[in-house]
């Protein structure tokens, strides 16, 4: 490991959040202690907003000292990089038994497939019980459109059946697979994570378990059949076997997660803890950014932009000045909100793809003043 300590890691999330139980399996396959915060379900979330000037709403949110990382996508990319195999920690890219690096395949079979594809088909088993919450009121605003729990409630056999149709697609790459992991690895990558999250929280969720948590208490978990009927060991054994294998590994690594921790502590030792420094502002690319291009668009350090999720959430755009342009990522520093500046000064990661990044106009689009 290195000798210097590293910056305190905390993961903000909520138990039933399917893409906080994504980083919680890549921090424990890589074996980083951090801390989980949890947060509401729902907005608001003071505890982001008072703290980093933060008005993205989505979850989770990792914070590496004071560098705050948004979206799954640009967080493994910073764990890997800032806690790298050649420290001691584990890797979410192993190479290929044939030594071939297929990092961006891994990357494009997360992001692409099972974080929108397969989670579309998974939150189409949540129970209807969940959107008569107002929990569903919450996720309408962030959609954008009303949700109607009787029409979702009617529609979730066609999604069970879209879930048989995905893992019948799946279903040939693990036949033959023996003891290893997707993509020939000998160990598992951020691909083996990606599946293996989204089939164990759409088990979950279909069944009726982590509702509590989801609705915050406006409705009680469940023991129903869910997704038993098209997930199963005699229907597809090679991808059972493989989620069950999977299952034991990560059962057996050390925990790596701290609970309970008093905030006050936490949130002097943010306030106390060194910035990671011009040299780590952007994650290592191939190429150094466009600046002519990105000078089209109206962007390049200085500039106030407005910066919002390409699909959901975009009502909630963060604000804030740029630090660092990259081809995949953008650094900001958040400007005060109307309650006053944040409590700890930080600056704000947002991966590129996936995001609408534009040069913010004062009109009402945040409540922020510049």
């Amino acid at each position: 490991m290195s000798t210097s300590p590293p910056p305190p890691v905390l993961l903000f999330g909520y138990e039933a959040s399917t893409f906080t139980i994504k980083i919680r399996h890549c921090l424990r396959l890589k074996q980083i202690p951090y801390t989980f915060i949890p947060v509401p379900s729902m907005l608001p979330r003071p505890l982001l907003t008072k703290t980093f000037g933060l008005t993205y709403r989505k979850i989770p949110v990792l914070a590496i000292g004071r560098d705050i990382h948004c979206d799954t996508s640009l967080i493994t990319e910073a764990l890997e990089h800032f806690f790298p195999e050649s420290e001691g920690y584990g890797t979410l890219y192993p190479r290929a038994a044939d030594g071939r690096d297929h990092r961006g395949l891994v990357r494009g079979w997360a992001s692409y497939w099972t974080d929108r594809a397969l989670f579309r088909v998974t939150t189409g088993l949540i129970p209807a019980a969940v959107w008569r919450t107002h929990f569903g009121v919450d996720r309408a605003n962030l959609i954008g459109h009303p949700l109607d729990p009787d029409k979702l409630e009617a529609k979730v056999p066609e999604n069970l059946a879209r879930l048989d149709t995905q893992l019948s697609i799946l279903e040939p790459m693990f036949t033959d697979m023996g003891e290893g992991w997707i993509f020939s690895t000998a160990s598992p990558s951020l691909a083996d994570l990606s599946l293996f999250y989204q089939l164990s929280w759409g088990r979950d969720i279909a069944k009726g378990r982590l509702i509590g948590n989801l609705t915050a208490g406006g409705t009680s978990d469940t023991a129903a059949d869910g997704a038993d009927a098209v997930f199963n060991a005699e229907r597809y054994p090679g991808l059972w076997s493989w989620y069950e294998r999977l299952e034991r590994f990560m059962e057996k690594l050390p925990d790596v997660e701290r609970k309970n921790a008093e905030w006050e502590g936490v949130l002097k030792g943010l306030q106390e803890a060194p910035a990671l420094g011009r040299k780590s502002l952007l994650l290592p690319t191939p190429r150094k950014g466009h600046v002519e291009l990105d000078e089209k668009c109206g962007l390049r350090e200085g500039v106030v932009v407005s910066i919002a999720p390409d699909d959901t959430g975009r009502s909630s755009p963060t604000i804030g000045k740029i630090v660092a342009l990259s081809p995949e990522e953008v650094v900001i520093t958040p400007v005060e909100l109307q309650d006053g500046p944040p409590q700890v000064a930080v600056r704000i990661h947002f991966p590129r793809v996936g995001f609408t990044i534009r040069p913010h106009r004062a009109n009402g689009e945040a409540a922020a003043k510049l």
